[in-house]
């Protein structure tokens, strides 16, 4: 039998993706204090953070100019909740050794009282990979052993790995992570992602695809080795294919067939964003959200 959906909010302002115009562009800290205790309070699964260092100039108009940095928010917000989790959507992880991945998280996984999930990707621009000294030829076998040696240190204070990029042992990572399997999903678009998720990872978070085609690319992912081979549960995070308003009169009914749609496709978890004109609006679409929308979901007869 399958188990409830899980909504789990992508953060407004900590990125700015075609929204330089709205409200987000001038909010900050204020505003994020009260989305996250809102959040909390609501049974909201997670807040999220993607991480980007730098944006050139000529991409900013289709990649978004802003991008907090997902440890320092996560750090802010774990101090004014107390179950709401933290998940990294993403963290390109060939731009860092996974000890520092691993000390760095693992502190706020400690602070945090093991709240956090991490979403990693290989990443795919060139001129930030240039900009951090980040090796982009050959970073698909970076990532994927990045992430084996990320499973193999996290949470340990010990932590031992051999392998062809990195290698380590006899240092201790104190504090290390409360989380010894910290959830950790995989970015991606392609068959690839999916295969690389089922065979290393507790879940899938697609971008840039819609419900049909993740149905399809989870249906021929049933016949491969990593699936039959699988005993863990696996996520798939997809959000509904269009962000709706539950403040209109048709706003709740709208939501509730996307997140229909995306559970019939496949999703465990759906990751909501909603069109706000203000941080009131946003708040009021948060009460309605789990109000009206959630408990819709909230067995697996839905």
């Amino acid at each position: 039998m399958d188990a409830p959906l899980r909504f789990g909010l992508v953060t407004p302002i900590v990125t700015l993706l075609g929204r330089e115009k709205t409200w987000e562009a001038d909010a900050g800290p204020a505003e994020l204090r009260e989305i996250a205790v809102a959040a909390d309070r609501l049974g909201f699964e997670f807040l999220t953070c993607s991480e980007h260092v730098g944006i050139p100039t000529d991409v900013a108009p289709v990649r978004g100019s802003r991008y907090y940095d997902p440890l320092a928010t996560f750090g802010f917000m774990a101090a004014l909740t107390t179950r709401i989790r933290f998940l990294t959507n993403i963290l390109v992880l060939p731009y860092h050794h996974p000890l520092s991945v691993a000390k760095r998280y693992g502190t706020l996984d400690r602070l945090c009282d093991g709240r956090l999930m991490l979403g990693v990707g290989v990443g795919s621009l060139e001129e930030e990979f240039n900009l951090l000294g980040a090796q982009f030829e050959g970073r698909g076998a970076i990532y994927s052993e990045a992430l084996t040696a990320l499973r193999a240190s996290f949470g340990r204070r010990e932590p031992v790995f051999e392998g062809e990029h990195f290698s380590f042992s006899d240092f201790i990572i104190d504090p290390c992570g409360v989380q010894q399997s910290v959830p950790i999903w995989l970015g991606g678009r392609t068959a690839l992602s999916l295969r690389r998720a089922l065979a290393a990872a507790d879940g899938w978070t697609p971008f840039s695809l819609g419900s049909d085609e993740v149905a399809d690319m989870l249906a021929q992912a049933r016949g491969l080795p990593e699936w039959k081979e699988r005993t863990a549960p696996f996520d798939v995070a997809l959000g509904p294919a269009q962000q709706a308003d539950v403040t209109q009169p048709d706003g709740v009914e709208r939501l509730v067939d996307g997140v229909a749609s995306a559970a019939k496709a496949g999703a465990s978890v759906i990751n909501l964003g909603t069109r706000s004109t203000s941080l009131a609006h946003y708040l009021d679409q948060l009460e309605t959200i789990a109000a009206r929308v959630m408990p819709r979901f909230s067995d697996s007869g839905n």
